[in-house]
């Protein structure tokens, strides 16, 4: 009997591009998992350790980034945040997709990574809005920022940009069913690789 190894599916892409709500619905159709991430930061009302988020003291969170415990790890608004090597590589060994909603550099350290299953795993794709204008609008769309907010995140968002190269696949983003369809079509054909099937 045949059974396959599951992918890493890495995506990023700007703020407005829209990869986060691709990455949300192919988890809400059980496509794949999110990983649980681990943060410094405190839990909200309602968040639970270990489904939300692993909740760790700054101490904690050095051990694990001193051990090599994390696949990567970011401060973002002066808290940490990082995802378990060891939770990434359960699921990929059980033949369970994994999707990762992470920056340019957060993938550059998962590109780094030299554990044999994870590079096996590991898919990047870099969704792209289609034109500078487009990606303004959705910026703009929500109407509460102000305009020096939004040419700031416009900045950063062409700064992000420049890294699509780097990336093995991209996606020029559409209408928000084109952009999931493709999405989704990725992850069908990267399961058909037969450098993914385990002969047992």
């Amino acid at each position: 009997m045949n059974t396959r190894t599951g992918i890493l599916l890495l995506v990023s892409g700007p703020s407005g591009s829209g990869k986060t709500t691709l990455c949300r619905r192919l988890a809400d159709e059980h496509e794949a998992v999110y990983s649980t991430s681990c943060t410094t930061r405190p839990a909200r009302n309602g968040e639970q350790d270990g489904h939300d988020y692993h909740f760790l003291t700054r101490a904690q969170f050095q051990e694990k980034i001193d051990t090599g415990e994390l696949l990567e790890h970011a401060e973002v608004h002066g808290n940490s945040y990082g995802t378990l090597k060891s939770e990434v590589l359960t699921h990929i060994s059980s033949g369970t997709d994994v999707v990762m909603d992470i920056d340019v550099q957060g993938a550059d350290q998962v590109r780094a990574c030299t554990d044999d299953a994870i590079q096996t795993a590991l898919v990047d794709l870099f969704v792209m809005p289609p034109t500078e204008e487009e990606l303004r609008s959705r910026l703009t769309g929500r109407g509460t920022d102000t305009e020096e907010v939004i040419a700031l995140r416009m900045k950063n968002a062409l700064g992000e940009i420049d890294y699509w190269p780097k990336y093995t696949s991209r996606l020029l983003s559409g209408t928000h069913q084109e952009d999931y369809t493709q999405f989704k079509s990725l992850l069908v054909a990267e399961r058909l690789k037969v450098t993914r099937i385990i002969t047992t």
